[in-house]
């Protein structure tokens, strides 16, 4: 299993970045996917979540309205596009995901990619 997130930068306040997660290794289209993210000094904490047909998303009510989670399951690819960025959005973001494999459940984490949102 690898995840490979992108995308992330520096952009100023109210800019927009695009984070996208390749995904392989497993069958991308039976799993949910998530994006977390942790900014220095802080617990990571879960951004938004996307069910493994996409109809179901939800996310944390910092980013409601500002974030919009997707997934292509014929491109193994979910995408996190993010607008009106604040300060504290920065952040290292993270892909995720959890497989059933051999009867049990394994977390599966990105590298992860920098998000810097300042003037």
């Amino acid at each position: 299993v690898q995840l490979v997130e992108s995308g992330g930068g520096l952009v100023q306040p109210g800019g927009s970045l695009r984070l996208s997660c390749a995904a392989s290794g497993f069958t991308f289209s039976s799993y949910a996917m998530s994006w977390y993210r942790q900014a220095p000094g802080k617990e990571r904490e879960l951004v938004a979540f996307i069910g493994s047909g996409g109809g179901s998303t939800n996310y944390a009510d910092s980013v409601k309205g500002r974030f919009t989670i997707s997934r292509d399951n014929a491109k193994n690819t979910v995408l996190l596009q993010m607008n009106s960025l604040k300060p504290e959005d920065t952040a290292v973001y993270y892909c995720y995901t959890r497989i059933l494999s051999w009867a049990r459940l394994k977390d599966y984490w990105g590298q992860g990619t920098q998000v810097t949102v300042s003037s």
